[in-house]
């Protein structure tokens, strides 16, 4: 029986809470973990997002005594500018081409060195191998640019030693176009390959070992652990990492490019990157070369999203 002067509310609706002050509280009781965010949202704020506002210099005549918002207004005529301009398909080329070189050698890589290493039964061994590869990563560009100088000199680099030991004639390797993409982009897998590969190796190693005892069971060689087990392991990895080397497809990057390149190898080394250092902080032309910049970004940003969406499609793995 119920109770006199007792009304039951097991039928009456429950109050919510608003969903702002759910998140309020759910930040009070872990502040200490929400603190630790709040230095790296003030670093994007400051140095990735303030500045977005100086991107409307590319549609104006920008002078610096007038600063940005004095400065006159001159539409597309800096985006006409550089498409009409007779060095625009060469940048445009070299930019591509090396970075798509890049993408079809270099990214492999790393995938092929952690699977190696993964698969070497001697532990001391697979772990030297690891640091020996990985080494070359902190090295600085400098450093890496005049290594570069030294191994490929037409008079006392080993790589010519070695040519004219085998009766070839030496090879200006530096000052010729035609290498320097493969220098380029054979330097970067030697510093980067193994740094690479440790998010790899990581993935690698949360694979259930039962796999591969079942795999072994049922007779698998261990190629086919490799290709059944091992690599559609690390899918969502390779996924993620190839969604993020696209999102800045565009960008080489213009400290080693500059420290390699010379008058007589720019037809092959001259990049978007190294155009707008050149052109813009060098000759002043702020507005034009914010304008490439711009460009250069639209490219990556459209990239992408396109990648990231077929990426979702296919494989159900994606940032967003």
């Amino acid at each position: 029986m119920k109770k006199a002067g007792v009304v039951p509310t097991s039928g009456l609706p429950r109050a919510r809470s608003k969903p702002g002050i759910g998140l309020l509280r759910q930040m009070a009781r872990r502040y200490d973990l929400y603190l630790m965010l709040l230095l790296p949202i003030i670093w994007y704020l400051i140095f990735h997002y303030a500045p977005l506002y100086g991107l409307q210099i590319a549609f104006k005549n920008f002078n610096p005594g007038k600063g940005i918002g004095g400065s006159s207004w001159v539409g597309l005529e800096h985006f006409v500018r550089f498409f009409d301009s007779y060095y625009f398909w060469r940048l445009l080329w070299n930019t591509v081409s090396i970075n798509l070189f890049s993408l079809l050698i270099a990214f492999p890589i790393p995938i092929f060195l952690a699977l190696i290493i993964n698969e070497i039964p001697n532990k001391a061994f697979s772990k030297w191998l690891q640091n020996i590869t990985y080494i070359p990563h902190f090295i600085s560009v400098v450093v890496i640019v005049g290594m570069i100088s030294l191994f490929f000199s037409p008079t006392s680099g080993p790589v010519n030693l070695l040519i004219q030991t085998f009766g070839g004639t030496p090879i200006r390797f530096i000052e010729e176009a035609g290498w320097f993409k493969t220098i380029f982009i054979g330097s970067n897998i030697w510093q980067n390959m193994g740094w690479q590969s440790i998010i790899y190796i990581a993935a690698l190693s949360g694979i259930n070992p039962q796999l591969y005892e079942a795999a072994k069971i049922d007779g698998a060689s261990r190629l086919r652990r490799v290709w059944h087990i091992s690599l559609p392991g690390i899918v969502p990895a390779i996924v993620i990492l190839l969604i993020l080397d696209v999102g800045h497809f565009m960008n080489i990057g213009f400290e080693k490019v500059l420290l390699m390149q010379n008058s007589l190898n720019s037809e092959a080394s001259d990049v978007i990157s190294t155009f707008v250092y050149t052109t813009g902080i060098l000759k002043g032309e702020y507005g034009y070369t914010t304008a490439i910049g711009l460009f250069n970004s639209v490219i990556n940003l459209t990239l992408l999203l396109l990648v990231n969406r077929i990426a979702r499609k296919t494989s159900e793995t994606s940032l967003w």
